[in-house]
């Protein structure tokens, strides 16, 4: 209907227009004013419909009105089925949503790179019944300093986002060692706090300050944890994200001091590990050492963690995983081994058989867990 009648106008302008105009010499002024006036009016009434904002169109999709230019939805699944027996022959077999994360996040407008960012996530509690708490809630400022962005809120901790995304890919059948219960049960991946995040090709780091709990911990608010995370790129890929495709070599420094944290009945947790990882097209090796020198008994010891991927085939891939750690305090080992088939079996979704076998002392009577894994990662 707009562009009908702004046509119209036009017409009736250049009919206008192609009339002769006749001028008396002694009331040329006059006219030509009548003319400008007229001619002003006809613009102003084009401007005005211009300007116009148009009804809503009624239409079956969702209006989505934002303070910023841009808002970027995604969602990650953990979708699988396990077949468990532990050392006393007692078989389950169940249906898993493993863990579901909505994420958004919102681009400013006076630097593209700077955005809040939540994420929520989904988990099945002790008792079996699905919850939903917050993950990440933060503000994230880029080139603050030079090379450098910060993130403000609940934000990423400096060590397992970087492990699952340069060394170990399959998050969804397998914590890291730091996190995993059977392994180093250390620290999780996000708590409240500042992390300043610095990249260049060769170098990269994240340094930060956060509460020591984790998300999923209360927070007592009596002492802070300073935690960190120091990577050389050998191959200079540092400001690039890494990916399968490509070959990059890094060797990390990481760890944490944690002081008289809630999570660890008000004892220290200081800890600090080594990791080095290779990856080309072909295959990806990663391996890593921790050491927990002063903590609580149930924390303190040492233990390595190495896993592997070996791409037979275009979109399909073998892997493996082994985590062993040892406790000070009685010699107490914790053990897990991994060994599965990968296939890609689009953009969004990678589909997963594995073979987990946990075992050591620190599991008890039990002894031995077994399962068989089938899982479906996605990503939209």
């Amino acid at each position: 209907m707009k562009k009908i009648i702004l046509s119209t106008i036009a017409i009736a302008s250049l009919t206008v227009a192609s009339e002769p105009i006749y001028i008396n010499n002694n009331n040329e002024g006059s006219e030509l004013s009548a003319l400008k006036a007229q001619l002003s009016t006809m613009q102003e009434s084009i401007t005005k419909l211009e300007n116009k904002k148009a009804p809503e169109a009624k239409h079956k999709g969702v209006l989505v009105k934002s303070k910023v230019p841009v808002l970027k939805f995604s969602g990650t699944h953990y979708l699988g089925f396990v077949n468990a027996t532990d050392g006393s022959d007692n078989t389950t077999n169940k249906f898993q949503t493993r863990r579901n994360y909505f994420q958004v996040k919102a681009y400013m407008e006076e630097n593209s790179k700077d955005y809040m960012r939540l994420t929520l996530d989904t988990h099945d509690d002790s008792a079996g019944e699905s919850g939903v708490r917050l993950k990440y809630a933060f503000l994230y400022l880029d080139n603050i300093l030079p090379n450098t962005g910060v993130e403000i809120g609940q934000t990423h901790r400096p060590w397992i986002d970087y492990e699952e995304h340069n060394a170990w890919n399959y998050r969804s059948i397998s914590k890291v060692m730091v996190e995993e219960s059977n392994a180093g049960h250390l620290t999780n991946s996000a708590d409240r706090g500042i992390n300043f995040k610095t990249k260049t090709p060769y170098f990269s780091s994240e340094l930060g300050l956060f509460n020591g709990e984790g998300y999923h911990n209360k927070e007592d608010g009596k002492r802070l944890s300073g935690e960190w995370r120091l990577t050389g790129h050998v191959l200079g890929t540092g400001k690039k994200k890494a990916k399968k495709s490509e070959t990059y070599a890094n060797v990390s420094f990481f760890g944490q001091q944690n002081k008289m944290s809630n999570k660890h009945n008000n004892q220290d947790l200081n800890w600090m590990g080594l990791h080095a990882v290779y990856n080309q097209p072909e295959f990806l090796v990663s391996a890593q050492y921790i050491d927990v020198a002063d903590a609580d008994p149930k924390y303190k010891g040492a233990g390595y963690s190495v896993n592997g991927e070996y791409r037979v085939a275009k979109d399909w891939n073998l892997i493996g995983k082994y985590d062993y750690f040892e406790m000070d305090s009685d010699s107490t080992e914790k053990k897990r081994a991994i060994a599965g088939v990968a296939y890609e079996y689009n953009h969004n979704v990678e589909f997963i058989a594995n073979y987990l076998k946990e075992g050591g002392s620190a599991l008890g009577s039990a002894k031995s867990q077994d399962a068989l894994m089938l899982t479906a990662q996605v990503e939209w």
